[in-house]
């Protein structure tokens, strides 16, 4: 009788440690695409705990977090002619596990391949000066593109950013003289108009003076109280030329008796 037991107890055995061996344990952000006999069960299995009866099943894990690829630089003409090294980054994120195990082999590598394709087709249609401008735009644009070609096999891209733009040395050059001139241009315009200004002030104060004859003095010993401030060894004392008319004047009519010839008796 002992000896018969020890036979079952071996099968109870492993038909213990055959059924731990099924249970599978998944994380939250985890699914497992189940092919039963080959085929592939309608709806993943997970989060949380579920068998998996091997020979017959099969399991392949899925992860719902979003992943950020990078996209190899990429050579790219622009539409004016201008040789150009960009690279890129990618979001991307599994919407439905069963297609991204089931219609491709490798749904990464593939957004990776169409990241790289569109970035040259998009960014060959566009000069240079809108690329550095309305990266924006751009990024937008070719997630558009990658999202709808990854929408059959259900991968999401979340976001397209354009990492980094390597222009020739020739073109750097070029565009530093650029800057340069602009900023020599808004210097002398700015210099203009500074000067523009201070001769329409210096007009409206001479036709103020003109038709204000006070304000001439008033001026005139505002001037003389600045003069009396700085401590000068030597002080030009200007005197107004009304004044100089006047002392002429009275000078013409005290001379004019004094000359006045005498008759003789």
């Amino acid at each position: 009788m002992g000896f018969v037991g020890y036979p079952l107890l071996i099968v109870v055995l492993i038909v213990v440690l055959y059924l731990l061996n099924c249970i599978k344990i998944l994380r939250e952000y985890e699914r497992a695409v189940i092919f039963r006999l080959g085929r592939a069960l309608p709806e993943p299995k997970g989060p949380g705990i579920f068998f998996v009866f091997r020979p017959f099943d099969q399991m392949v894990r899925v992860s719902l977090r979003q992943e950020v690829m990078e996209v190899p630089p990429q050579d790219v003409i622009t539409r004016d002619n201008v040789t150009i090294k960009v690279n890129a980054v990618v979001t991307l994120r599994v919407i439905e596990p069963i297609p991204a195990v089931v219609k491709v082999a490798n749904y990464a590598y593939q957004t990776s391949q169409f990241a790289q394709t569109t970035l040259r087709s998009v960014l060959g249609e566009v000069e240079l000066d809108e690329l550095l401008s309305h990266r924006d735009k751009l990024n937008l644009r070719i997630q558009g593109i990658i999202d709808q070609r990854t929408e059959p096999f259900g991968v999401k891209v979340l976001s397209v950013e354009v990492k980094q733009v390597d222009l020739p040395e020739q073109m750097l050059r070029a565009m530093a003289k650029q800057a340069e001139a602009e900023r020599e241009k808004r210097s002398k315009i700015i210099h203009a108009e500074g000067e523009f200004n201070a001769a329409q002030k210096l007009v409206e104060a001479a036709h103020l003076l003109a038709t204000e004859p006070l304000t001439m003095q008033l001026r005139y010993l505002q001037t003389l109280t600045e003069i009396g401030v700085e401590k000068n060894t030597t002080i030009v004392f200007p005197l107004p030329v009304d004044l100089l008319s006047l002392i002429r004047e009275s000078a013409g009519t005290i001379i004019k008796p004094a000359a006045k010839p005498t008759t003789e008796p």
